[in-house]
Parts: structure tokens; sequence; C-alpha cells
């Protein structure tokens, strides 16, 4: 009997309960896990979505510069069949967010937000009709997060047990990989200065979820203790957009959490390092260690593009 052909014809894709992504929170732990598998099939299957998102269309509003968030997000909705219209600079400026949010409903069927401020996202939520999606906020950048996650199931097998350890600014994408990691039953490690902590709400709700899994979460100020025997090492820049008047202190104060062939090898033996990019070399990493076998940078960005589009899968089809 011959082989049985693979269908090119899309599943269907399991539905987000929430009507928006406003954070990681948005999410059930059994809706991250459904993204991460869907995210895989249409990595591994393109033509089976190919149409699965015909006449849908996305508001892309951004008040930062980007390559991959922005891109990948163009790409996607194109990929899946729809299309997408853009906007670049401060939003409430011109005319109120509310009112932003109104109009855009009326002419497409998603907001992609890359914002300062995480209100800016709520605000777009709370008078949006259509869902809104955060593409980068100070708090949260979940986008991000489940690119990362795809990238450690794909070199590791899986994710429960890893350590994934955090090296730098407790920010937006260390709040993220702390809750998504969490969920997944990761032991998470964020290595930061005095004064550069995760936020402590967000590391109390980790914290949580943690205990369900089998994870843990850990902040420390010694960042060779917190990459001894890690599966994968983080780290980000240590000046976001919108702090450059805090540059030349910070680079001060983070002189001693570069990421560099020392700290690498307190980590584990097949360890992988990860940056969400942009990098600057010389400061949070080294060349060295960038441009080395262990780096899965790339890896990372390209899947940005295969989890947002099964992100739009469950929010949009």
């Amino acid at each position: 009997m011959p082989a049985a052909l693979v269908s090119d014809t899309a599943p269907r894709s399991p539905a987000i309960a929430a009507r928006d992504l406003t954070s990681d929170l948005s999410l059930s732990g059994l809706e991250l896990r459904q993204l991460l598998d869907l995210a895989a099939d249409v990595k591994r299957h393109p033509t089976r979505y190919a149409s699965a998102l015909r006449h849908r269309y996305l508001s892309l509003l951004f008040e930062k510069p980007s390559l991959r968030t922005r891109l990948t997000f163009e790409l996607a909705i194109k990929q899946l069949g729809g299309d997408a219209v853009s906007s670049i600079g401060p939003i409430g400026d011109r005319e109120p967010t509310k009112d932003i949010a109104r109009n855009l409903d009326r002419w497409t069927n998603a907001i992609v937000a890359r914002t300062f401020l995480q209100s800016t996202i709520d605000e777009l939520a709370e008078w949006s009709s259509v869902p809104v999606i955060n593409a980068l906020s100070d708090l949260y950048h979940p986008c991000q997060s489940f690119a990362d996650l795809q990238t450690l199931e794909e070199r590791f097998g899986g994710l429960g047990g890893l350590k994934l350890t955090f090296v730098g600014d407790g920010n937006n994408v260390a709040h993220s990989l702390m809750i998504n990691g969490a969920r997944s039953g990761m032991h998470v490690c964020v290595a930061c200065p005095p004064g550069y902590e995760p936020n402590s709400a967000i590391v109390d709700q980790s914290t949580l979820f943690a205990r369900e899994s089998g994870g843990s979460i850990t902040v420390t100020q010694d960042p060779l203790a917190g990459v001894s025997g890690a599966h994968a090492v983080y780290t980000d820049v240590w000046t976001s957009m919108g702090q450059e008047a805090e540059a030349s202190e910070r680079m001060k104060i983070f002189a001693g959490f570069t990421v560099n062939s020392r700290l690498m090898s307190a980590a584990s033996a097949n360890a992988i390092f990860l940056h969400c990019l942009p990098a600057k070399r010389g400061q949070e990493v080294t060349g060295e260690v960038i441009e080395s076998a262990q780096s899965a940078v790339f890896d990372q960005a390209e899947n940005r593009l295969h989890a947002q589009k099964a992100l739009l899968l469950m929010l949009l089809s």
C-alpha cells in the first residue's frame, strides 16, 4: 500500500481565550504549550498555512525602531495570506490613544504595538474591538520569549529541567523569560547588579508558576555563580531605548557582567548563547562569544517569524 500523503491543509489552530496579548500573562500555561507546538508545525510545514489568514490585516504601531519585530510581523501575516500597514512614531501625541484604537479596529483585524510604556498597550486594548498584541513594552517582550523557548526546544528536545541564566539588566526580556520559563518547568536565574533587579511582582508571580511546574526562579548579583551549570546563557543591551541618558553610568555599573569566554566556561558543556539582538559587541557580550559555535542568536531571530505566525493563527483564525 502506498505511503499516505501529507496533507497541505492547515489543521485547526487552537484559540487563545484572552482577546488580547497585552503580556505573557494573557496566555495560560496550556496555551503557551499549544503556541510552541503550533510554531514548530508552522516551521516544518509552511505551505499548510499559506492561506490560513487570507484577507486578514494587521496595523503595526511602532514607537521604537525595529528590525526583527517589525519585519517578522509583516512577513508572518503576508506568508499566512494577509497583509499589514504600519505607522512609526509616538502613539497618542497627535490624537488620543483611545481614538487611534477606534480608528484602527475599523480598518484592520489586529493591532501590533511596540511601545515605551505598558500603559499604552493596555489603553489600546481597552478601546480596541480587535486583538492587541504587545510587540514590546517597558515591562514585557512576550513575542521574543516565545521564539526563545522554541529555540531552546529545538536545541535540547524539551524545556523542563533546563537552566537558563539571564545576565545583565532585569528588563522586559528578563521578565518574559521568567514567566514563560517558569511555566515550562525551567530553572531561570537572573544575574544583575544591585538596583537593577527584575520587577519584584513579576519575580513573585514567576516563582508561583515555578512551584507548580517544578522549575525555579533565582535572582543573584554574582554572574559567575548564576551561570554555573546553565544550559543557556542570555544577555541583552545594558542601555535600552529611552535610557540613553544613563548610558555612561550603566557602563560602569555593568562592567563585570559581560558575557565572555570565561563566563561561558562556567556553564554546561553543551550550553548555548542567546541574545534578542541588536547586540553591542564588547559591552554585554564579546565578539568571540556571539560569533562562536555556541551562539544561537540567529536561530532565535528566525524563530521570531514562526512563533509570531503561531500567535496570529491562535488569535485570528
